[in-house]
Formats: structure tokens, C-alpha cells, sequence
């Protein structure tokens, strides 16, 4: 069929007419549902993720325990096995969905095994379950803390495990004093970023846009606050290799979305005659670009060298407690 065509009044051969109709905007609530058979794999990878963490500090093999030997008894710490399974769960799904919107912000291959329309679908719906994710990870930690101080009163409890996950600065002990806020700081992040989308016809998409960019921040600092207080991936074993070798891909799509990004507008022309891109400008998209480089080359020099910043496992593990009690 031959799209419709409008009279010119000047005389004009009659131009084909533009579509006026809106776009179908996309609900927070229809993405909600769509989430749900997501959410659902989530569950299920996590709860086989907590399985196996159980079963290896029964067997004595558990990293966790290495780290901290008081914790060898995961019928007592069963919420802090719980909470570590949200969180390699939560990034599981966090890396999905960056790879996702990477592929769709970068060049197009020319077939995918689903539409455009279905991956962006993926990408919402992954980027909602991630979120809760990280909220379930940070919530049954703060279960472990409230349960961990026997000696206070129950108010007390509740605000010294609230501060202790979700305030900044507030986690006083040893390698948490830097972690938990990079935790923290990529839970604050996500949730503006990803909600952002469907208030975007709000903000204009020219600002959504320039703020989603960032989104890769709150994946950076997840990946660093795993390789910091994951204990699971602390000695330099076969998790930590496998943990940076999945943040190759990563660096690669995105050093691909910089050089050939989908939007002409983003892509780097020739200094001083790209429109409405001043040298500055054009001086951090080209030193973006170097960056990303630098990174995949970074990346690919730690996985062959094996300098990925593991600790070798002690003779004797420590016998103290992540977060001493006070009155101890």
C-alpha cells in the first residue's frame, strides 16, 4: 500500500503525509507486569545461588567462612547467605541489562534473533527486577545486622541495622567503611536512573537521555563493591577470574557504542565541524572514547596476568567479626 499524500498549495507534486499519531507510550505498570515471568527467573537463580552457598558453608569450603570463621554455621546465618545470593543475583541481572542497553544504543547488527521492540522490552523489565534486587540484597542485610545486635533493645536494633545498610558513611568496620557506600551509592543511583523512562515525555527525551548515560556508573560501582566486601571473590580463585572476565564484554560493547553510536548526532566528526558540538566537547567524547579503550585493554591485561587484586587465603582466618559489637 502507497502511503497517503497531501496537496501542495504551491503547486507541488504532493509529499507523502507524516504520521501525527503519538507514540505509544510505555507504562510503568505495563512494564511492571511484563516484569513479572523476569522476577520470577530471578527468584529461582537466587534461590539456587543461596542453595549453593549453604552447601558449601556446611562443607567447610565457603570463602565466606575463610574470611570470617565465626559465621560457620549457616543455620544461624542464614540471612547473610540470603542477602549475598540477592546481590550476585542482583548483578547477574545487572550486567544483563547493560549489555542489553548497550546493544541497543550502539551499532545495529543486522539480525537479531527477536525485534528491537522485544529487546528494549528485555531491557526495561531487566533493569526493574535489578533494582529490586539490590533492594532485597541491602534489606536482608540489614536483617542480618538487626538479628547480629542481641545486646540492643529492639528500636535500637532496627536504626543501628537501618544506618548500618542504608546510610552513608555510617558501616564503621574495616573494608565496609568503603563498600557499603559503593553499594549504597549505586541503590541511590538505579532507582532515579531506571524510573526516569517513563517520565521521560516530562523531562524531554534530550535530558532522559543525557541522564541515563550514567546508568553505567551505578554498574561500575556494583562491580567494585563486590570485588571489595564480595568474600566470595576476595582470595584470587577461580570467582574472581570469572568476575572480571565478564566485565570484558561489557567494556568491549561499550567502546563499540562509542565509536559507532546509533544517533548520528553522538557520532565523533572532525573537531570544530560537527553541528552544534563545541571543542570542548568534542575534546571528552574523544577522550571518552580513549578511556573505554583503555579500559578493555586494562581488562585483558589482569585476566592474563592474574594480578586481579585477590588476597592470597591466610594459614590461620581472623577470628574477629566483620562489625564487632561496641561493648566488645
Amino acid at each position: 500500500m502507497l502511503p497517503e499524500t497531501t496537496p501542495a498549495d504551491d503547486g507541488t507534486p504532493p509529499q507523502p503525509a507524516r504520521d501525527r499519531r503519538p507514540a505509544e507510550r510505555v507504562g510503568l505498570r505495563a512494564d511492571l507486569r511484563a516484569a513479572l515471568p523476569d522476577a520470577a527467573a530471578a527468584v529461582l537463580v537466587t534461590v539456587a545461588v543461596f542453595a549453593f552457598l549453604y552447601a558449601r558453608m556446611e562443607s567447610g569450603d565457603s570463602a565466606t567462612v575463610a574470611v570470617m570463621p565465626f559465621m560457620d554455621d549457616p543455620g544461624t546465618y542464614w540471612m547473610y547467605l540470603l542477602s549475598q545470593a540477592f546481590g550476585w543475583s542482583g548483578l547477574l541481572w545487572a550486567w544483563g541489562t547493560v549489555m542489553l542497553g548497550l546493544l541497543l544504543s550502539g551499532p545495529r547488527p543486522d539480525r537479531l534473533p527477536v525485534s528491537r521492540q522485544v529487546l528494549e522490552r528485555w531491557h526495561r523489565t531487566t533493569s526493574l527486577t535489578t533494582m529490586a534486587l539490590m533492594f532485597a540484597h541491602a534489606l536482608m542485610f540489614m536483617a542480618e545486622l538487626v538479628r547480629y545486635e542481641a545486646q540492643l533493645g529492639w528500636i535500637e536494633r532496627l536504626w543501628a541495622g537501618f544506618a548500618d545498610s542504608f546510610v552513608p558513611g555510617w558501616y564503621d568496620s574495616g573494608t565496609g567503611r568503603i563498600a557499603i557506600p559503593l553499594g549504597q551509592g549505586a541503590l541511590y543511583l538505579a532507582v532515579p536512573l531506571g524510573l526516569l523512562f517513563y517520565v521521560r515525555h516530562r523531562i524531554g527525551a534530550n535530558t532522559w537521555r543525557r541522564l541515563h548515560r550514567f546508568v553505567i556508573v551505578v554498574y561500575v560501582l556494583s562491580v567494585w563493591h563486590t570485588l571489595l566486601y564480595g568474600t566470595n571473590v576476595w582470595y584470587g580463585e577461580w570467582p574472581r577470574t570469572v568476575l572480571w572476565l565478564l566485565q570484558i564484554p561489557v567494556a568491549a560493547l561499550l567502546l563499540l557504542r562509542l565509536l559507532r553510536p546509533a544517533r548520528r548526532a553522538e557520532r565523533l566528526g572532525a573537531p570544530g565541524r560537527q553541528r552544534g558540538v563545541s571543542l570542548p566537547g568534542w575534546v571528552v567524547r574523544a577522550c571518552g572514547r580513549v578511556a573505554a579503550g583503555a579500559v578493555v585493554v586494562g581488562l585483558l591485561i589482569v585476566v592474563a596476568s592474574g594480578h586481579d587484586g585477590g588476597r592470597e587465603r591466610p594459614a590461620e582466618p581472623p577470628s574477629t567479626s566483620p562489625h564487632p559489637h561496641e561493648s566488645e
